[in-house]
């Protein structure tokens, strides 16, 4: 089966936040259901194709074990933020002791701040480029650099395999027209959502919050949206009278791709 997991959902902070009481963060403390690991996914796929993971976070150990999974040998990173590369050691050492090479997939600019960050990584793992469409885990795969706000950039991947196309957006705000081409036409979209609605001066910004991101989806038109990234401001225990096709990802949540 073609399976995405949600093995995380938060803002580069996660939730709970260390310093925070909140009504959100304490919830997530008492009994977990906005508890949220920094956003990653997990993708299986139909036939003898091995799993690969978007992201490789600060929880990268920990949502491993979630999976009852050891390793997870190739990797399709967004961006060198430390919420979206900071697993990667712990994944380099990972394929040292398992005496494997791992493939991490990412365009060509953010390879480079990748090894100048973390230049010894190159002895556990090779570097793949994606700025040309790539197939990964028989899907095929395409990247395009997306606006990140006040954070500068990300990429965003569109994926298509047997009629199904499915595109993963974590971290984007204030999209132009070029920006968004490759995300018409999806059967579903993963989107990052930081805010229900962000007050802070727009300039300050990086990720669209969640009544901006209605107004794209409705130029937009997937079939599915799941909203992630999500940061303590977000309840998932409370009724945001999203429009229809919304569904906040839940840690752990598993969602078909395809028939």
């Amino acid at each position: 089966m073609n399976q995405l997991t949600f093995l995380g959902t938060g803002d580069a902070m996660g939730v709970p936040r260390v310093y925070c009481d909140c009504d959100v963060c304490t919830e997530a403390r008492l009994t977990g259901i906005n508890l949220r690991k920094r956003a990653a996914v997990l993708i299986h796929s139909d036939g003898e194709h091995e799993p690969f993971m978007i992201d490789c976070g600060p929880d990268w150990r920990s949502q491993m074990e979630d999976q009852g999974m050891r390793m997870v040998q190739t990797l399709l990173i967004t961006h060198a933020h430390f919420d979206h590369i900071g697993g990667l050691p712990e994944w380099a050492d990972a394929c040292r002791w398992l005496g494997v090479k791992g493939h991490l997939y990412a365009p060509r600019e953010v390879i480079a701040t990748i090894q100048s960050q973390f230049p010894w990584l190159g002895r556990h793992m090779n570097f793949l480029e994606t700025d040309a469409d790539i197939e990964l885990g028989g899907w095929k795969v395409r990247s395009w650099k997306v606006c990140h706000g006040h954070n500068g950039y990300s990429y965003a991947y569109r994926l298509e395999r047997e009629g199904y196309t499915w595109a993963y957006c974590s971290d984007a705000i204030d999209l132009k027209a070029s920006e968004k081409q490759p995300l018409y036409g999806l059967d579903l979209l993963v989107l990052g959502t930081s805010f229900v609605h962000e007050l802070a001066e727009f300039s300050t910004r990086s990720v669209y919050d969640m009544v901006e991101a209605q107004e794209l989806l409705q130029d937009l038109k997937p079939g599915q949206t799941y909203f992630t990234h999500m940061s303590h401001d977000v309840d998932v225990r409370q009724n945001y009278d999203l429009d229809q096709g919304i569904t906040l990802a839940l840690t752990g949540l598993k969602v078909k791709l395809g028939e």
